[in-house]
């Protein structure tokens, strides 16, 4: 054991000695002139390095510099720029003369993409050959090699000519590659940007083996958290998985296997594009849950929320900023700029408090025009489709969808988009409308179509036709009674109309409707913008009479006028039960003097019957 101990001190002084004796009779400034240069002929980039290199021995035999950059030919501002760098370098190589870089570490780093760090070429620069040729690996003297790459605390600043500028901060990146170009990266950021905060944390793994023509990389984690202005007030979080590959002769990205959560949502599926001038994009994705509430601020189960609770939930949204240069696009005219191919299944959709089942969508854009094909879903046992076309090619866009709805309970829906109506029952539609923006309040103001409506089992609130109708009676005619204690609902067995939507005005024309108890036709028109109505019924009550039975007779066949009219939450009527009875009574009357004068033409009263009929 003595003998173990003295060798392996005896090792021990010996590589203290070896390494004190390197960074005594190696300069590391020796170094500088050949990175430089180094750079500058693969790359062509102007490495600057200030201040003078010093060594580093313990963990890691390194160099250390002061403040660095990295310009590209003929830009005004440094690609890269940090406070300082440590080159981590091999020891055996250094005895042949050799610098073999195992690690870069760059601490305070800012990274700048933006059109002034870009490449810029004089204007009476010559044009050398396009093809250009790499100096060889292996020359005379000093020869260089990276094996890692480390990032701490650092800064990327991005911008696209003409575009905001995007500022990445506290960048940690840990990158390790192999000789044979295959990488491990591990990177953690946080953009912030018009007061909203992005946090993410990846693990990749890199191939650039046959790069450039084809880049591949194995994202195995990506895990990320937004916050901030216009969002939930939890904000968005979820991970992600998925393999790309990028393939230069097509200039095509491909991402498949993709796995993407976001809050209680799920996406899986592929999708790639074609990066031309105008970018072709293809999606190909299915989920078994889509909770749309749980991803837009605002957005709330307006089904079974309150009206406190909706205004406590608003209220710890922080509003979006409002930003004097940045318009929105309202005329969709970013449809323009780019073609795709969208397939989404979903198995559960949840918006708005609505419950969506076995939803399918197939869209196709081409540079403006957007045609969905297929917009289809089930909700409770009914289901709805809404193809349609939206053209954004001109300055003014313009949409048209063609809706098919059968057996869709119509009170959710009408609670879900803030109508104060309380109709229940079941809908069905087909028609065809069109407008200029594809959102609920355009569709209240300015959308134009025609629909065909058909309703089942349908009740109304706070209004009972047929206990109206024979209050009014009874009150007027004390030969009849009527039955006591309806409920506050008018309900239908089937209902009909053909509908017209004009600017927020919704004309309903040949109305008909049918119960046990009553039959009713009519029309009306309802202010979708001011939630008024004014609609006109002529009501017969088929059951529920008592008392004299003729009378009885001919009220169950007799209309009865009845306006409703007023604000939705706040509904009027008005009855003209005297007047329909007094017609009829005046008809009935008729009827049996002709008929008297018809049996008695020869009788000496008959002038006078005659006269009286006259007078009516």
């Amino acid at each position: 054991m003595r003998r173990l101990l003295t060798t392996l001190m005896i090792l021990l002084v010996v590589l203290v000695a070896g390494l004190s004796a390197l960074v005594l009779l190696v300069n590391p400034n020796d170094f500088r002139a050949y990175m430089v240069r180094q750079v500058e002929a693969r790359s062509g980039y102007q490495l600057d390095l200030s201040g003078p290199l010093r060594w580093h021995v313990w963990p890691q035999l390194s160099i250390l510099s002061g403040r660095m950059s990295l310009t590209a030919p003929g830009a005004s501002q440094p690609l890269v720029s940090a406070d300082n760098m440590r080159l981590d370098v091999a020891l055996i190589p250094l005895l042949s003369h050799q610098l073999q870089v195992q690690q870069v570490m760059l601490k305070g780093a800012v990274i700048q993409l933006t059109p002034q760090s870009e490449e810029r070429r004089p204007k009476d620069a010559p044009v050398g050959p396009s093809s250009r040729i790499s100096p060889p690996e292996e020359e005379r003297g000093w020869t260089f090699d990276i094996g890692k790459l480390k990032v701490a605390d650092s800064v990327l600043v991005f911008q696209h000519d003409g575009n905001e500028q995007i500022t990445v901060r506290n960048i940690n990146l840990h990158m390790e590659q192999n000789d044979k170009k295959q990488a491990h990266i591990e990177l953690s950021s946080r953009i912030n940007r018009d007061q909203r905060d992005l946090s993410l944390s990846l693990v990749a793994d890199l191939d650039a083996s046959n790069y450039p023509q084809q880049l591949s990389a194995n994202i195995s984690k990506l895990d990320y958290q937004l916050q901030g202005a216009d969002l939930p007030s939890k904000g968005i979080s979820g991970n992600s998985t998925f393999v790309a590959n990028w393939l230069e002769p097509q200039r095509r990205l491909e991402l498949n296997q993709l796995q993407f959560t976001a809050n209680d949502s799920d996406l899986q599926g592929n999708a790639n594009v074609v990066l031309e001038e105008k970018p072709q994009w293809v999606f190909d994705l299915h989920s078994s849950k889509l909770n749309l509430d749980g991803l837009v601020a605002g957005n709330i189960n307006a089904v079974t929320a309150t009206k406190p609770a909706q205004q406590a939930q608003l209220q710890s949204t922080l509003p979006r900023p409002i930003i004097a240069s940045g318009i929105e696009d309202t005329n969709y005219q970013n449809l323009r700029s780019y073609s795709a191919q969208v397939k989404i299944a979903a198995s559960s959709v949840h918006w708005r408090g609505l419950e969506f089942t076995d939803v399918q969508t197939a869209m196709t854009n081409q540079y403006g025009l957007l045609t969905v094909s297929e917009l289809m879903g089930k909700f409770g046992k009914g289901s709805m489709s809404f193809p349609g076309v939206l053209d954004a090619r001109k300055n003014e866009p313009q949409l048209t969808f063609n809706p098919k709805i059968d057996d869709i309970e119509i009170g959710p829906i009408l609670t879900a988009f803030d109508y104060p109506i309380a109709l229940t029952g079941l809908l069905s539609m087909e028609g065809e409308f069109s407008g200029d923006r594809l959102n609920a309040e355009a569709f209240r103001r300015s959308w134009e179509g025609d629909a065909s409506v058909t309703m089942s089992h349908t009740s109304m609130q706070g209004m009972n036709f047929q206990q109206l109708i024979q209050q009014a009676v009874t009150r007027s005619n004390g030969d009849v009674e009527a039955q006591d204690n309806y409920d506050n609902v008018t309900t239908l067995d089937s209902f009909s109309a053909q509908a017209s939507l004009d600017t927020g005005e919704l004309t309903l024309k040949q109305m008909a409707g049918k119960s046990s108890v009553l039959e009713l036709t009519g029309q009306g028109t309802l202010d979708l913008v001011k939630q008024q109505c004014d609609t006109r019924f002529n009501v017969t009550v088929l059951g529920g009479w008592k008392g004299n039975t003729q009378l009885v007779e001919m009220l169950k066949t007799t209309p009865i006028p009845l306006r409703v009219y007023g604000p939705w939450q706040k509904l009027n009527y008005s009855l003209q039960v005297d007047q329909v009875l007094r017609k009829q009574l005046q008809g009935e009357a008729k009827r049996r003097l002709n008929d008297w004068l018809e049996r008695h033409k020869d009788s000496s009263k008959s002038k006078d019957v005659k006269e009286l009929l006259d007078k009516m």
